[in-house]
Formats: structure tokens, C-alpha cells, sequence
């Protein structure tokens, strides 16, 4: 059983939440808390299992209240946000750099729907098996070493594909890498399409680089140089004839977009002039196209145990055999400027 302290400033909203969770044998309220600084008092005193968090409160928001509690008392802390606009979507996605593990949004309706309350119970459940890791800002970043210094080749391009913790971590990666990175990145990242439409512009105010969603028909020979193309929800992203085109298949892994069918796409067009990289989530989405890659000649990277936030995605790519290298999340950029 897991012991949940839930943070919300609205009465309404923490009651809902504790009739659902006290529904399912799995969890137990332990707390609840109105604004940021009586989550920071509780979680020291209750010491929950997991929380939920509202990020628009008085007297302290929740991003500088999941800040403290990964400093202080590190918990897993899933974020509970509307999705109205820009403004409340990027919350989010600071809130998830802050290091809470995941976003789920707040229900339209206090009236039952069932599937809402499915929804978040998975996901709760999801994020309290999280062990938690240190707050992504308290670690300055490390230069790679030069004993795994790779050899340079022609390199055309990058995939990478992240999951449950990947807005973070790509956050971070984007930001060490230089605007004129030499070749296209493109990528998918699972997150609800919820909190898709401004995770662009988002990672676009952290980093030097040009983020977008793909339309498709980019012509990727010919792209300049700091691009990043990612996939946009409920559509499968691939390469073909050097240009970036989406479409519409049934999910692979439980995913669409699947960053197998990605992966696949590069290995078979790119061979062994292509970069892929699988970073922190659940599941096993993107080991079989890593290992493609990997066996067409490219070069391949998974992100380390220690600075996922959830190591399955990368675990099942290293089972494979099909991973040559396996780094912390602030090596991968000084690997992907010495490849290039």
C-alpha cells in the first residue's frame, strides 16, 4: 500500500481525489495540503510514498515546493496541472524539470467518468514505483572522459526516443548542445498529447537549438544546421527518401508514435551513418530499433541506470546487445559532439 499526500489549494479537488484513491486498495491518504509550504512540512512529517501536485497555490506554487521536497525529501511526485493554455503548460514542464517524475492532467469534471479515474490511478500507481533520483538541477553537468572518446565518422543524423522522466532529461541534453549542431535530430518522446502542444516552444526558451514538431516532407539533406524534429502525437513518424513523413499505423509497443517504428525507419535508410539514442521509460519501446541501428553499423547510446528516472526502456535496449555505449544523460551530448 502506498501512503499518497495530495497537495491541491482547492477543498473540492483534494476531497475528489481522496474518494478515488481511497476506493483502490493500493493507496492510502495519508495528508493532505492547501499550497507549497505545508507539502514541504508534511512530506517531512507524514513521509508519503507518493504526491500529487497542484502547481498554481498561494503563498508557494508547487514547482518551488518540488524543488525543496526533491532537495530536502526526495518522493516521487506526480503532477496534477490544467492544460488551458501556454502558460499552465509550461508549469508543467518546469514542474517536471524541478524533478517530479510525471504530469497528469486535472479532471474537467467533478462528475464520475470512470475513465479519468482509471487513468490517474495508473499513473499514480506508475509514479510511486519510481525510485526517485536527485533533482536534475542540483548536479552540475560532467564532461565525458576521454577514455570513451569515440571515433569520428560521417554521421547524418540523430534519433532519440524517451518516455516516463524524457522532457527533462531532452530538456537538459538540448540545452549542452551548441546552435549549430551539424546534423537533424528527430525523436519521440511519449507524454500525453495533453501536454504536447507547447513542448516545442518550451524546449525552445531552454536551449539554443530549433525544436519543432514535424509536418512532414522535411527534406532532412538539407536542413540547417541545430534542428530538431519531433513526432507529433497519435501519428507514427519515419524516414523515408531522406524526408521526414508520418503515418498512420496501428500502435507498436502500446505506442503511437512508437520510437521502434522510428528507429527501424533510420537503420534501414541511414545504416551506419546514423546516431540513435534511447533515454529514460517504461516499457520496451525502442530497444528492437536501437538494436537495428546497432547492427546496420550506427552508432548507439542508452542512458545509465543511475540518471533515469525509469531504466526499462534502456535495460531492454542493453539486453539486446544492441547498445554500444551506456552514459549518464550529461555525458550524451559531449559523446554526440565528439561523434560529430
Amino acid at each position: 500500500m502506498y501512503k499518497v499526500l495530495i497537495v491541491d489549494d482547492s477543498l473540492t479537488i483534494r476531497k475528489r481525489l481522496t474518494e478515488i484513491l481511497e476506493s483502490d486498495p493500493m493507496f492510502k491518504v495519508v495528508g493532505e495540503a492547501k499550497n507549497g509550504k505545508e507539502a514541504i512540512s508534511r512530506t517531512e512529517y507524514l513521509n508519503p510514498d507518493v504526491i500529487t501536485m497542484d502547481l498554481a497555490m498561494p503563498e508557494m506554487s508547487g514547482i518551488d515546493a518540488i524543488k525543496q521536497i526533491m532537495l530536502r525529501f526526495p518522493t516521487p511526485i506526480l503532477i496534477l496541472s490544467g492544460a488551458e493554455n501556454r502558460g499552465d503548460l509550461f508549469k508543467t514542464y518546469d514542474g517536471l524539470k524541478a524533478g517530479a517524475v510525471s504530469a497528469f492532467e486535472k479532471p474537467k469534471s467533478l462528475v464520475s467518468s470512470g475513465d479519468w479515474e482509471k487513468g490517474f490511478i495508473k499513473e499514480l500507481n506508475i509514479v510511486a514505483r519510481v525510485p526517485v533520483i536527485t533533482h536534475l538541477g542540483t548536479k552540475r553537468r560532467k564532461e565525458i572522459s576521454a577514455s570513451i572518446a569515440p571515433q569520428r565518422r560521417d554521421y547524418k543524423i540523430v534519433a532519440i526516443g524517451a518516455s516516463t522522466g524524457g522532457p527533462q532529461v531532452l530538456a537538459e541534453i538540448f540545452k549542452a548542445l551548441p546552435s549549430n549542431f551539424p546534423v537533424p535530430i528527430i525523436g519521440v518522446v511519449h507524454i500525453s498529447s495533453t501536454f504536447t502542444s507547447s513542448l516545442a516552444q518550451w524546449f525552445n526558451a531552454n536551449c539554443d537549438l530549433k525544436v519543432s514538431f514535424a509536418e512532414g516532407g522535411e527534406n532532412l539533406m538539407a536542413q540547417q544546421p541545430g534542428r530538431v524534429f519531433l513526432a507529433k502525437p497519435d501519428y507514427h513518424l519515419i524516414t523515408e527518401n531522406f524526408q521526414l513523413k508520418y503515418i498512420d499505423a496501428p500502435p507498436k509497443n502500446y505506442c503511437r508514435p512508437s520510437i521502434d517504428v522510428l528507429f527501424e525507419s533510420v537503420a534501414n535508410q541511414w545504416m551506419n551513418k546514423a546516431i540513435g539514442v534511447i533515454l529514460t521509460g517504461m516499457g520496451n519501446d525502442g530497444a528492437g530499433g536501437l538494436k537495428k541501428i546497432h547492427d546496420k553499423g550506427g552508432y548507439t547510446i542508452a542512458q545509465d541506470e543511475a540518471s533515469s528516472v525509469i531504466f526499462s526502456m534502456p535495460k531492454e535496449a542493453i539486453n539486446t546487445g544492441g547498445v554500444r555505449k551506456v552514459l549518464s544523460f550529461r555525458e550524451i551530448p559531449s559523446q554526440l559532439m565528439q561523434l560529430l
